[in-house]
Parts: structure tokens; C-alpha cells; sequence
């Protein structure tokens, strides 16, 4: 079963690592490659050292243009992210990973046009599945796969997302536990919250 685990998890191999000091605190970005050699667009920021770690503190956060950097509140992407930046500062060494995986997996140009359809009054995940899509389209290998390259043993994840934890452990990660990562809820983004609980699985 391990060899199967590993065959459908992508090698790669850390490509740069550089100091990155931030508004939460000193923290270190790095890059990867595939093993056909190609630059990754997915990163890792490290706070302290985490190669032979078990039960490290980690964050998988899927990319969000829209929460991210220009602060939508339709959304809690932006406050999972600064909360698991502050923590993993706090319980060093901690690790997040960042991965470009806009709106679950379709893409900015659809998760605008999903917004769209959110505004005519479809929830998030009617409005994927009315566009064609899958409730959500993430893939975890990649993450396993550089979980791997960073010499990590196990992981203490911080999602509220079920999804995430057997995506990862069906790539051969040992999650240890998971720790939900909650902020408190805006009028903005109630409606979001409570269709991610109820149709999705999340522990809010």
C-alpha cells in the first residue's frame, strides 16, 4: 500500500529558500521544482526549522486573489491565513503551505464568474456545480509531495476542512491531528460559513 501511497504522489525537490521577513514575524520562503525540473508556483513559508519534525504545526492554504490580497470579506481566506502565520510563529518551528489553487480549483477568471452567481442568490457550492465544476477540485499530491522534499514526519493540520486531512493521508502523510483555525464570522460572509458547514463537511 506505502509503494502505491508514493507512486501517485509527484516528487519534488526544493529549488530556493530565501529569509522572509513579514508583518507576523521572520519567517523563510521555498521554492520547488518537479522532477522533470520545472519551476513550481506553489511555495512553502517555514518559521524555524522543520526538517525531521513530527507533529509540526502546518498550514495547507489554498490560494485566494480575491481574500488574500485585496481583503474581500466574502470570505474567511485571508483571516485562516494571518491566524496560521501568527500561530505558526507563536508554536515554531510551524509551516504554510501555499498553494495555487484558486477558488477550490477552478481558477480566477470562473471564480468571479461564480461570484456573479452567488450574487444572483446561488450559494458557493451551487454556484461551482452550476458552472460545471465539482464542489471542489483541489488536489493534495503536489502538497504530500512537498511535505516529502522538506524531510517532515507528520503534520498537526490547521483546517476546518475535513477534506484536506484524508487528501493528505491518502497521499501517504501522517496527520497527526487536526486543529480547526476559526474566525469570527461577518455579516459578509455568514451565508459562505454556514453553506461550507452544511453542504461541505467543515467543523465551524
Amino acid at each position: 500500500m506505502a509503494s502505491e501511497v508514493l507512486s501517485i504522489a509527484p516528487a519534488v525537490r526544493v529549488y530556493a529558500r530565501a529569509k522572509l521577513p513579514t508583518r507576523h514575524g521572520q519567517l523563510e520562503i521555498v521554492s520547488f521544482t518537479n522532477a522533470e525540473g520545472h519551476r513550481l508556483d506553489d511555495v512553502a513559508v517555514i518559521s524555524g526549522e522543520v526538517a525531521g519534525r513530527r507533529d509540526l504545526p502546518t498550514r495547507l492554504h489554498s490560494e485566494c486573489l480575491t481574500g488574500d490580497v485585496f481583503g474581500s470579506l466574502r470570505c474567511d481566506c485571508r483571516d485562516q491565513l494571518e491566524l496560521a502565520l501568527d500561530r505558526i510563529i507563536a508554536e515554531r518551528p510551524g509551516l504554510v503551505l501555499y498553494m495555487r489553487q484558486e477558488g477550490r480549483g477552478i481558477g480566477i477568471a470562473e471564480k468571479v464568474r461564480a461570484y456573479e452567481l452567488q450574487d444572483e442568490g446561488y450559494d458557493t457550492l451551487e454556484a461551482n456545480l452550476h458552472l460545471g465544476f465539482d464542489g471542489d477540485l483541489r488536489r493534495y499530491d503536489q502538497a504530500a509531495a512537498m511535505l516529502r522534499a522538506l524531510e517532515i514526519e507528520s503534520i498537526v493540520l490547521f483546517t476546518n476542512n475535513p477534506a484536506k486531512v484524508e487528501g493528505l493521508q491518502a497521499c501517504g502523510i501522517e496527520v497527526s491531528r487536526r486543529e480547526p483555525i476559526i474566525s469570527p464570522p461577518r455579516d459578509e460572509n455568514a451565508v459562505y460559513l454556514s453553506t461550507k458547514k452544511a453542504k461541505m463537511g467543515h467543523k465551524l
